[in-house]
């Protein structure tokens, strides 16, 4: 079992930043594949970025330049700094980890977290 807790939503205008942090508990935090998904009102939860137990990464196009993921393994913790952010970033942002990084590419994840709103005004 892992426990997920993000943390760092809130409101922004337009071109602010933001950093998202998801502190995980109850597993080997460094072999856990983990992602940030976003659900927007209307709309299905996609994929923004993951980072891999190895250090790679994946973005979504919507957001490559502008968001970074990274993790930190002495803090079992994922950070996902955004920059340039727009209105079209709004949404709920989910943590989620697998031990496999198919599963979060696909958008099954094993874990997740509660969320945490973002909201970028115009």
């Amino acid at each position: 079992q892992v426990l997920l807790v993000e943390s760092g939503g809130g409101l922004v205008q337009t071109g602010g930043s933001l950093r998202l942090s998801c502190a995980a508990s109850g597993r080997t935090f460094s072999r856990l594949a983990m992602g940030w998904f976003r659900q927007a009102p209307g709309k299905e939860r996609d994929l923004v970025a993951a980072i891999w137990s190895g250090g790679i990464t994946y973005y979504a196009n919507s957001v490559k330049g502008r968001f970074t993921i990274s993790r930190d393994s002495t803090e079992s913790t994922v950070y996902l700094q955004m920059n340039s952010l727009k209105p079209e970033d709004t949404a709920v942002y989910y943590c989620a980890a697998d031990p496999s990084s198919t599963p979060v590419l696909r958008g099954t994840p094993t874990y997740w977290g509660q969320g945490t709103q973002v909201t970028v005004s115009s």
